[in-house]
């Protein structure tokens, strides 16, 4: 693996510290205080353990930068050329559900530029890093997306609109596209890693609508570095603030978004 600049080498540290921690918690789900806030949305006492535990880090390491998590208002630091985007923990649900795919998120902006990201599922020990112009990694082995290029030979990850949420119809002819035209589609529940087994050649791609920055900060700039194609699903450059997402390699990412389009349409 290539040189790890001072702020990578913090985010894996503060990643690896709290899934540590996270790992505990993880095994003793029944004891876990729950609270509701939203329809199949919940936030545990560990996500909001885990996310003061990654600020405490990243904030002594990076007094003066600015923030931008899941479970509070945007700190704004006196640095305001560089962002940590952190998800404490993508895929609560499956979290709180005894599931083994959850992961630590974290992507850092500089000047607007996604330049470093962390993904981390403390279950599996699996760490995914990225800088910019020096690749994705997979604990140290390099990544690169998948490269096949027939649609009828691919297996696409997505995510569903829960209980609550808009856009069940959109999703549901959007689904039927997908569905009639690849070997597969996949909903795991944790669009960070979604993006990661993009990045990974283990999905050839992903869509999903309803997102936060959180949730794919540092995927994104996995998936570019591991090069991928990652935009919103009007083939712009909004994927990170946008909301919504398509991710896949340079020959499938036009198939598929044409596909999401015409059943836009439909």
């Amino acid at each position: 693996m290539p040189y790890l600049s001072p702020a990578l080498n913090v985010m894996i540290a503060a990643a690896r510290k709290a899934g540590r921690k996270l790992i505990r918690d993880y095994g003793e789900i029944e004891n876990l205080q729950i609270s509701m806030k939203g329809p199949a949305d919940f936030v545990s006492t560990a996500d909001r353990r885990t996310e003061d535990m990654l600020l405490e880090e990243l904030q002594r390491a990076r007094p003066h930068y600015s923030f931008v998590t899941e479970e509070r208002p945007a700190i704004e630091g006196p640095d305001k050329t560089h962002r940590f985007i952190i998800d404490p923990i993508d895929g609560t649900t499956n979290f709180l559900h005894g599931i083994p795919h959850f992961a630590i998120s974290i992507g850092l902006e500089r000047e607007g530029q996604l330049v470093s990201g962390v993904i981390f599922n403390p279950v599996t020990d699996e760490m995914y890093v990225a800088e910019k112009g020096q690749g994705a990694y997979l604990n140290d082995k390099r990544l690169r997306v998948a490269a096949r290029t027939k649609l009828n030979e691919v297996i696409v990850a997505t995510g569903i609109p829960f209980l609550g949420r808009p856009g069940h119809e959109t999703f549901a002819g959007e689904l039927a596209a997908i569905m009639g035209a690849t070997a597969g589609v996949r909903r795991f529940g944790a669009a960070s890693l979604d993006l990661a087994y993009v990045a990974a050649g283990r999905f050839d791609g992903y869509w999903e609508r309803g997102l936060h920055p959180w949730d794919v900060a540092a995927g994104i700039l996995l998936v570019k570095e591991a090069g991928g194609v990652v935009t919103d699903l009007d083939g712009g450059a909004q994927a990170l603030e946008g909301g919504h997402i398509l991710a896949a390699n340079e020959a499938l990412h036009p198939q598929i978004l044409k596909l999401l389009k015409g059943a836009a349409k439909s």
